[in-house]
This record gives C-alpha cells, structure tokens and sequence, in this order.
C-alpha cells in the first residue's frame, strides 16, 4: 500500500501500464472537445466532489 501526496492509500494493480493510460487520457481529451469544456467550465466548483460513482457495461 502507498500513500498519496493528499494523504489517502492506494494500490496500483501494475504501474508499467501507466503511460498507457496517460496516452488514453490525452486521446480521450483530444476526441471529445465537448467534454473537455465542461471539465474546463466546472473544475473550479468541483459540483460532483465528494460523490460515489460507479458505472457498468
């Protein structure tokens, strides 16, 4: 287990997969403009802070 800078634990199931996300990260913000623009728009109140999400395929 490690601790993060903001002080909550996590573990990282394989940590060489991390620039692969990063590349998924940076495509999904490139393809969806959109989106991007609500994140640019509602970062700074952070509506959603605090809330648990889950989602299912």
């Amino acid at each position: 287990m490690t601790t993060a800078a903001n002080g909550r634990d996590f573990k990282v199931a394989d940590l060489s997969l991390a620039a692969f996300g990063r590349k998924e990260i940076a495509l999904a913000e490139h393809e969806m403009p959109g989106l991007m623009a609500i994140r640019e728009e509602y970062a700074a109140s952070q509506p959603l802070a605090g809330a648990r999400i889950t989602g299912s395929l």
